[in-house]
């Protein structure tokens, strides 16, 4: 069995023992590298190649929102998992909107953390409690919500699928199309809707009422 290589991006000691317990009770995960600030985290990415990377943004002059940015044009395949202290809205929605693959707070349980990372290995996204309640109110709380929406019936059911988790090779089996055409959906999609994140397409999917409910745990 292939391990999942790990990069852990996070300063605070202690969270790094914790997570190193963390990741040793699941199956196929493997620690590759630690790293303190954003400069080590550069070098890091380009020696080992880590197929998922857990960082804390909130550490200024060490990790930072735009390190997210950075990870993602230097290894646009690798996964992102955040995990934070972070209690700012404004910083929360500013991650999101950056499309990492995993989001949750350093308050959360351990079923949840583990949760995330299965998800994660599979291709899947993941949210923390508390973060799909910010997604909630942030979606609920725009003051003229979109009453149609311009997406034809097969765009609706995709994104639909979307907002459930599902990797494009789900949706196709689940759709009897190839993989390639559910890319080619999903492209349209986001053109037609002028957005550029899968976090902004579930925004919109329950303001328009395509969903009632964000992603499940």
């Amino acid at each position: 069995m292939l391990s999942t290589n790990i990069l852990l991006a996070d300063p605070e000691h202690l969270t790094r023992i914790g997570l190193r317990a963390l990741v040793s009770s699941i199956d196929g995960l493997q620690i590759v590298s630690e790293v303190n600030n954003e400069d080590e985290l550069l070098k890091e990415l380009i020696q080992k190649s880590p197929d998922i990377v857990v960082v804390d943004y909130n550490h200024p002059s060490l990790f930072q929102p735009s390190s997210i940015s950075r990870i993602k044009k230097q290894l646009p395949e690798t996964k992102i998992m955040v995990i934070t202290s972070d209690n700012n809205k404004a910083n929360i929605y500013r991650v999101l909107e950056l499309g990492v693959n995993s989001f949750l707070t350093k308050t959360c349980d351990e079923t949840e953390f583990v949760d995330a990372f299965k998800a994660v290995i599979k291709g899947e996204k993941f949210f923390c409690t508390r973060i799909l309640d910010y997604l909630l109110e942030k979606s609920f709380s725009r003051p003229e919500p979109v009453a149609t929406t311009p997406l034809t019936p097969r765009e609706i059911e995709i994104v639909r699928l979307i907002a459930k988790g599902l990797i494009a090779k789900e949706i196709g089996s689940e759709l009897n199309l190839s993989t390639h055409t559910i890319y080619t959906h999903r492209k349209k999609i986001m053109r037609k809707l002028s957005i550029s994140s899968s976090s902004e397409l579930v925004m919109y999917a329950l303001n328009v009422g395509i969903i009632e409910s964000p992603l499940p745990k």
